[in-house]
Formats: C-alpha cells, sequence, structure tokens
C-alpha cells in the first residue's frame, strides 16, 4: 500500500481533564502561559506588564532569581530549573515594594544526571580506552567523581591493562590496554558518578582483526548481527488479545522458522483501534498490548531464546490526541506546547498526504529534539531494546536532517549495537550515511516498494525484478520483504501460494535484511489496517517448513548472508531470474510454464534447496515457478555469456 494510502483510525477526544487549565490573566501583569512539561533545564519566560507599572521585573525559579528583560509591555528572562517540579514565580516591583506576581509550574521530564562516553581507540601508544569527554548534569552540574570500567559479558578474552591490572573494576579516566589475545570485537562499559552521587553508564566498541586492534567508527559501522538478521514482523493483537503476552507465548513457535529478529509495530500510546502510528505517549506501552513489565519479560524470553527485539518509533508526529497537541489546539499561542509543532503560512500545523489526525513536529524547536532523542533512548534503557525501525524518517530529515546524526550518537552511546532501520529508501545512501543502520527496499518514489508490481505480469516479472535489484548500489543495507504494515493485501492473496512460495525463495537468498511478516510463514490473509481479529496458526499450504528450510539454508551458508551479488544472464532472461551468491547459482523460474535454461555451469551440483545432486551439462529444466539454489561440485565455469 503506498505512502499516501496508510489508513488511520481516529478516537474521541481526550478528556478535558488532561487538558492544563486556562490561564486566567485578570490584570496587566501575567506570564504568557501557566507552565507544564519541559525537556530542558533552561526555560525562557514571558510575559507582559503594563508599561510604566514595574520599576523592575524578576523572575525567580529554582536555579535563581534573574532580572527579566523589557520591550514595552513585554518581558523575558531565561531561568534554571530543575529535575521534576519547578515552581517558577516572576515579581514586579515597584517603589520598593512587590506590586504584582504571576506564577507557572513546570515538570521537567529529563533526569539530571551526568552522562558517560567511551571513545575506545587505536592511538600511537596502541589500545586506548577514554572517559574524557564525559559530561556533567546539565541542571545541577557536580564534578565528577567516580569512574569505573566494566567488561560486557561474552567478550573473546579478558581484558588487561597495559600494566596488567584487570580492566574491570579500573577507576582511570584514560586507560591504555594490551591488545586482547583472540580476534573479534569487544565491548566495554564506563560508569561515571558525580559528587551528588547522580551515575550514568555508557558503552563502548572495538575490534581485533589478525591480532591488531581495530576502532570502529559509530558513525558509520552497522551493528555487526545485522549481517546475519532475519525479521520477523509482530502485530500484537494478531497474536491474541492480551497482546505482549501473547506474543510472548508464541516465542517458541517464532524461534522455530529460525529468524532471529524480532520487530513489533508500535505498541507505545494510541487511541481506539488505530494500528499504533497514531502516538498518545511515546513512553508507555499502550494499555490494549499490557504493560512495560510484559514487554521487558517479552525481551528478556526472546532474548534467552536467540532473538533480538526491534520497537517500531514514531519520531515524525503526535497523534491530535496526545496531550501536548489537545493543549496546544484548546490554548493557541497560551500552551506551552505550541512551539512544538511544524506550522504553516497560515498558521496551521502541518501533516502529510491523508494523515490529517498526525500532526507534524517543529524539530527546529530543541525541547522537541531532546523529548524524541529521550524516547528512543528509554527503551533502550529501561528494556535493553535492539534496535528501532523508524517510522516516516525521511519526513523529519525534509524539515531537520541534522536531527538524525545526533540520535544516532546519542543511541549508540548508549549501545553501540542498536539498529537503526530507516522507514526511507535504500537507493538514496544519505540514510547510512547519516544516522541509519539500513533502509527500505523502495524505488526513488517515496513510500513505493521496489517490487511492488514486479509479480503483477508474469510476462515482465523477470524483467522488473532485475530493473530493481540493479537499481540497489550494493553497498547499502536494504530491508527486503514480501509483505509489511503498508503493503495492503497480503502476497498471497494477490499473486497465490505458488507464486509465494517462490517469491519467499527470492527474499532469501538476496543480500540484505530479509522480513517475514506474521503469518507469512502459514499463508495468513489479512490486511494490517483492516478488521483486528487474531490469526489462526494454521498452516493449510506446507509454507511453514517451506520458510523454515530457506532460513536454515541462510543461516548455514554464509554466502547468502555476506556473499558478493551479481546478476547473471541466461537464454531465458524473460522467465528466468538468475544471480550468483559468491559461490552459489541461485534459479527461479518466474513463469507458469517449464524452462531448460542455459547456466554457466558444466559437471555436478548439488541444489542446496533439496531435489539432490545432478549432472548439469550446461544447461537445466526449471518446473513452473521452480527454483534451484546449485552448489557446483565439479565445475568448469562458462561465464562468457
Amino acid at each position: 500500500m503506498p505512502i499516501p494510502a496508510r489508513r488511520f483510525t481516529r478516537a474521541g477526544a481526550f478528556a478535558a481533564s488532561l487538558l492544563l487549565a486556562l490561564p486566567a490573566h485578570a490584570g496587566p501583569f501575567a506570564l504568557a502561559t501557566d507552565g507544564g512539561d519541559a525537556w530542558g533545564f533552561a526555560k525562557v519566560v514571558e510575559g507582559t506588564a503594563e508599561p510604566g507599572a514595574c520599576d523592575e521585573v524578576l523572575v525567580e525559579a529554582p536555579g535563581g532569581t534573574v532580572p527579566a528583560e523589557r520591550d514595552g509591555d513585554r518581558f523575558t528572562a531565561l531561568v534554571r530549573l530543575r529535575a521534576g517540579a519547578n515552581a517558577v514565580r516572576a515579581v514586579c516591583r515597584a517603589d520598593g515594594a512587590e506590586w504584582a506576581a504571576a506564577e507557572q509550574r513546570w515538570t521537567v521530564r529529563l533526569a539530571d544526571a551526568p552522562k558517560a562516553w567511551v571513545r575506545a581507540s587505536v592511538t600511537h601508544d596502541g589500545l586506548v580506552l577514554d572517559a574524557g569527554r564525559s559530561e556533567t548534569a546539565p541542571g545541577r552540574p557536580a564534578p565528577l567523581a567516580r569512574v569505573v570500567w566494566s567488561e560486557a559479558p561474552g567478550n573473546p578474552a579478558p581484558l588487561v591493562a597495559a600494566d596488567g591490572a584487570p580492566v574491570a573494576g579500573s577507576g582511570a579516566r584514560r586507560l591504555a590496554l594490551r591488545t586482547p589475545t583472540a580476534d573479534g570485537t569487544y565491548r566495554v562499559k564506563l560508569t561515571v558518578t558525580d559528587a551528588l552521587g547522580r551515575a550514568d553508564t555508557a558503552a563502548g566498541i572495538f575490534r581485533v582483526e589478525d591480532g591488531r586492534p581495530v576502532a570502529v567508527d559509530l558513525r558509520r559501522a552497522a551493528p555487526e548481527w545485522t549481517a546475519d538478521a532475519v525479521v520477523y514482523g509482530v502485530v500484537p493483537w494478531l497474536f491474541g488479545p492480551r497482546g505482549l503476552p501473547d506474543v510472548t507465548a508464541r516465542l517458541d513457535a517464532i524461534a522455530a522458522l529460525g529468524v532471529n529478529t524480532l520487530w513489533l509495530s508500535p505498541v507505545t500510546g494510541a487511541p481506539g483501534q488505530d494500528f499504533g502510528y497514531a502516538v498518545t505517549d511515546h513512553f508507555a506501552v499502550r494499555a490494549r498490548y499490557g504493560s512495560e513489565a510484559d514487554l521487558k519479560e517479552l525481551v528478556r524470553a526472546a532474548h534467552a531464546r536467540g532473538l533480538r527485539v526491534l520497537m517500531d518509533v514514531v519520531p515524525n508526529h503526535l497523534a491530535e490526541q496526545h496531550p501536548y497537541f489537545a493543549d496546544a489546539a484548546a490554548r493557541g499561542a497560551e500552551s506551552p506546547y505550541h512551539g512544538f509543532f511544524d506550522r504553516g503560512p497560515d498558521g496551521g500545523v502541518t501533516h502529510y498526504f491523508d494523515w490529517s489526525n498526525l500532526k507534524n513536529l517543529n524539530y527546529d524547536h530543541p525541547e522537541v529534539q531532546r523529548y524524541m532523542t529521550e524516547a528512543f533512548a528509554h527503551w533502550v534503557r529501561a528494556v535493553g531494546i535492539d534496535g528501532f525501525r523508524v517510522d516516516a524518517s525521511w519526513a523529519v530529515r525534509e524539515r531537520a536532517p541534522e536531527f538524525w546524526p545526533r540520535l544516532r550518537e546519542e543511541i549508540k552511546r548508549l549501545d553501540p549495537d542498536v539498529l537503526l532501520l530507516a522507514e526511507s529508501s535504500a537507493r538514496d545512501p544519505w540514510y547510512v550515511e547519516h544516522g541509519f543502520d539500513a533502509a527500505y527496499d523502495w524505488t526513488d518514489t517515496l513510500g513505493q516498494w521496489a517490487w511492488h508490481d514486479a509479480f503483477d505480469d508474469p510476462a515482465q516479472t523477470s524483467a522488473k525484478l532485475r530493473a530493481a535489484l540493479a537499481a540497489w548500489d550494493g553497498r547499502t543495507p536494504v530491508f527486503r520483504f514480501l509483505n509489511n504494515n503498508d503493503t495492503g493485501a497480503r502476497f498471497v492473496t494477490r499473486h497465490g501460494v505458488a507464486r509465494a512460495r517462490l517469491a519467499a525463495t527470492l527474499l532469501l537468498t538476496l543480500p540484505g535484511l530479509p522480513g517475514v511478516y506474521a503469518g507469512d510463514e502459514v499463508g495468513a490473509e489479512y490486511e494490517p489496517y483492516g478488521a483486528q481479529r487474531a490469526l489462526s496458526w494454521g498452516d493449510p499450504h506446507g509454507l511453514t517448513a517451506h520458510y523454515t528450510r530457506l532460513i536454515a539454508l541462510r543461516r548455514d551458508r554464509a554466502e547468502l548472508r555476506r556473499g558478493d551479488f551479481r546478476l547473471v544472464e541466461t537464454d531465458a532472461d524473460d522467465r528466468v531470474l538468475a544471480y550468483r551468491r559468491g559461490g552459489l547459482l541461485v534459479l527461479l523460474n518466474v513463469s507458469d510454464a517449464p524452462v531448460d535454461v542455459a547456466v554457466p555451469l558444466r559437471g555436478r551440483a548439488e541444489d542446496l534447496l533439496g531435489s539432490g545432486t545432478m549432472a548439469v551439462e550446461g544447461r537445466v529444466a526449471l518446473p513452473p515457478l521452480g527454483a534451484l539454489v546449485l552448489k557446483a561440485a565439479e565445475v568448469q565455469a562458462a561465464e562468457g555469456r
């Protein structure tokens, strides 16, 4: 389903109790707003005072009292806030006495803590861990009193300081290491504590290759595990009425497919029956799916089975039912959140396409950037999430492209192994150059699946697939799929079981991150934005065994995960799609008729899909919609075609 057709349900207006009270400006001295949530420790306070009425205006806040600057009947002051609740009071003084006062209250939603930063670098001195970039707390600064290094579990060998002492427990701010004795990836943690006892922990990473230390550039490097990822899309209501607990109950069946990564559709606050992209709370699990404890248990149980978990996070907009937008709509410029929203020339809040209930955020507002950064970071800290599918990342780029590298820096500070997957086209290298690890298998047209019409006309399937694959640059990690939340009717519904089986073979033998969406393995037929009913997990078409075999083949053959990719010409290119994956030759007959096709192989070859070993003398026979993955045992290359 193209992006403009995405459907969202609307809920009724938020309860009036969620709105802040309207200010009562009874006199000439008033503050512009009553206050609200703050996503920073500095706040510009604005108000009005009758000209000549005040000799001076002072603004009192937990961080101190400051004189306001005045311009006619307007006054402003920059005050410092503390974490949690803050009373801010503006005072008009005349003739040495308090003539009038006004008050507002702010709740700072950020933790006031130091920030740990790990540098793991290779210098002329060798391998060095450095805590020097670590920062004091932003609201109430205090000196950093203590640093402690620790090793993450699972390192290939113990880490030892240059002086022979263990790294774990070291309090050195700059720590030289001996090169570890085993090749592999090493992870460390740094905890900094300030003089007031407030602490923060960050992580770092480096590699040893051929006995030599190698720095990892976290601005560019994707987590190593993504090269082997097979993603399984999860929509909680498809698994049962309890949501997340029902997903947890099915983890054994999901893991048995061989997938190793779950992608949860949005599980944060949203109204009514909305699919989840109309976000009303970025920091809470949606009640219909369970609780944060249920999400923690799902992540714990998934990790115990070797599964990583991705969350779908929505940074572009807030739902019209979100308390911030509801307040801004009700109070206009008097709302503390009026400036949180992107506005057009007429002052109205902007939105994309027909998403009139999804209100674009104003990323030029620094508190919006901090709000959204905290939304991502919360789930890394609170539940140990392994990555994010980032909804409408293209839209934020249009308005504030600098945000994505900033977000990446913060998330990779917390955990370098977190995956950031952009809902944007992998044909545009900008995304992996500016914050993301992978992007979608789209064309250059926004939201258009690269294979969107490839299977509609069998006579054009091979040519359209070749064109789509040839358009990929071969470097940008690409997320590939047959179905997702936006593809409408399922692939099996549109094209039938036999083509679904063939397309799954294509999906799981191509480079990139393959995605299997909830129910693909049983031929489930539904539309994600349609009626919300739990799936039946019966498998009338035997697709589960097919997916399990393909995923196992991908796991067992490194060529299918990390090998090169090269399209191969045949004498039946109108019906056969052929390509090399390292030393393997993949042949797909996309037509409804048998094909005898010339191939660049002579000798004996094994079909890794299970049809056995065969003699190949430059030609092979493919049944209708048939596939072979050939590994030659005795090969005379015939690549000159």
